[in-house]
């Protein structure tokens, strides 16, 4: 409490960071925040992300005076424990791509419409399920050990709730939906598929409904969320097609129904309010943007300026920015290229360009995606860290073809776990006003962008199928 006021906190336990917002659970009114850096790496100590929650914690203030708390995190990283709730091994994350052979191997064994039909997805090496079965094939002594699986936000909920009963683990539908072994429309694990994967059953968090609450000493903790549901929770998206630009970049919207593609293409994950949140994931998006920046020895404001200095298609220069592997289309093993370059495109405005609009193109390639799924993309609202910059914005109304809202800067996923803070208390999510107004941007359409990025790209598909 901060006299008369009652304050929530949110937590945003990203791939590259922990972020805290302290606000007030009525008006919404951002009290103070703090952050922490994560290390780097694609497995990671869970501890590690306990000592960026405290230091964040810190630097926000700390948390005497607050009524209620939730956490978000990355979704898919599998957080494996024992019987006495000692982490087994590093946490293996989504961007770790090892368990790309294992993906291959579940979807073979039964199908891709029979995982659709069990849990709304297609495995990739991202999801959880994949990693149980790596470890189980790589690491048998491991395997047996394991005698509860969670995911990050799960671990540090259950940390910060001071329990070492692993009966005390929650979650909910949004992250769980991300498992691969959770049916989002059913609202059930499917543990016959933790047991493919793994050898063995295990305990699983008990999953929360979006407004439930769990003891925090005295307090309250809400559910907590995966990112991408976070966000669009904390960005207030409504039914407007979201497209996050962080390290990974989404493109989500809200659905009364679930999303079954069997081509993989679009995920059938649960949003954070009950509903459903179809999704589509590229792995590469600010990070493009930060390769390209030290490439040119520029910083982000450098790179912006020339972007926009270079023409729509950089005069035919394209890049394919698999710089982590690719998820959707789902390659792995891929890396990025640098096509169609001439004599007088080899300048570092045309290679700011080319980055700047392969990574949207990837993500416009997503929108189609939940387009053919039922999607109404008419508008798109744009945030994450790379949703910063003015040739990102600017490029991205061009790219997609539709009006672009950009939301004032801010913590969009820490924010979405302060909202189910509030609701914790009251019941019901709160209506809070966003920190500022919104912008808009609006561009003549560059399918010529698209068509050369698309010709760029099927040298990759073309690989994956010979």
């Amino acid at each position: 409490m901060l006299g008369d006021m009652m304050l929530v906190a949110g937590v945003d336990s990203s791939t590259q960071s922990c972020k805290i917002v302290v606000r007030d659970a009525v008006s919404g009114d951002l009290v103070r925040h703090g952050s922490a850096e994560h290390p780097d790496g694609t497995e990671v100590d869970p501890a590690e992300w306990v000592r960026a929650l405290e230091v964040a914690v810190a630097a926000a203030g700390g948390l005497d005076d607050v009524a209620a708390m939730s956490v978000a995190g990355q979704q898919h990283g599998a957080v494996c424990l024992d019987e006495d709730g000692n982490v087994v091994r590093p946490a293996l994350l989504w961007n770790d791509t090892r368990s790309a052979g294992c993906a291959t191997a579940l979807v073979e064994e039964l199908g891709a419409a029979t995982w659709v039909e069990a849990t709304g997805s297609v495995p990739v090496a991202s999801f959880t399920v994949t990693k149980l079965r790596w470890i189980a094939e790589n690491e048998p002594h491991m395997a047996k050990r394991i005698a509860a699986v969670c995911l990050p936000h799960d671990y540090l909920m259950w940390v910060l709730r001071g329990t070492n009963d692993l009966d005390d683990l929650v979650t909910d539908r949004s992250d769980a939906s991300g498992t691969g072994y959770f049916d989002p429309a059913a609202g059930v694990y499917r543990r016959d598929l933790v047991r493919r994967a793994l050898g063995h059953d295990v305990v699983l968090p008990r999953v929360l409904g979006p407004t439930d609450a769990v003891e925090w000493g005295q307090r309250l903790m809400g559910p907590g969320a995966g990112d991408n549901a976070a966000s669009a929770l904390g960005a207030d998206t409504g039914a407007e097609v979201m497209v996050s630009l962080g390290t990974s970049g989404t493109a989500f919207v809200r659905s009364a129904v679930p999303a079954r593609d069997a081509t993989g293409r679009v995920a059938g994950f649960a949003d954070a309010t009950g509903l459903f949140l179809p999704l589509v994931c590229t792995l590469n998006a600010a990070r493009v943007l930060d390769r390209a920046a030290a490439m040119l020895g520029v910083d982000h404001v450098q790179l912006s300026d020339l972007a926009l200095s270079a023409p729509a298609g950089a005069d035919g220069l394209v890049l394919v920015p698999y710089l982590a592997g690719e998820r959707t289309p789902n390659l792995p093993d891929a890396t990025g290229t640098l096509m169609g370059m001439t004599s007088a495109n080899t300048t570092p405005a045309h290679v700011a360009r080319a980055a700047v609009e392969g990574m949207l193109c990837g993500l416009a390639d997503a929108l189609d995606a939940l387009a053919e799924h039922g999607a109404e993309v008419t508008r798109v609202r744009l945030v994450g860290g790379a949703a910063a910059s003015p040739a990102v914005r600017t490029v991205a109304a061009a790219v997609f073809g539709v009006g672009v809202t950009v939301p004032p800067p801010g913590e969009y996923v820490a924010d979405g776990a302060a909202r189910q803070a509030a609701s914790a208390l009251t019941g019901q999510f709160p209506q809070w006003a966003l920190d500022g107004p919104c912008s808009e941007y609006v561009s003549d359409a560059t399918p010529h962008v698209r068509q050369r990025y698309s010709e760029a790209r099927g040298h990759w598909l073309s690989a994956s199928t010979s």
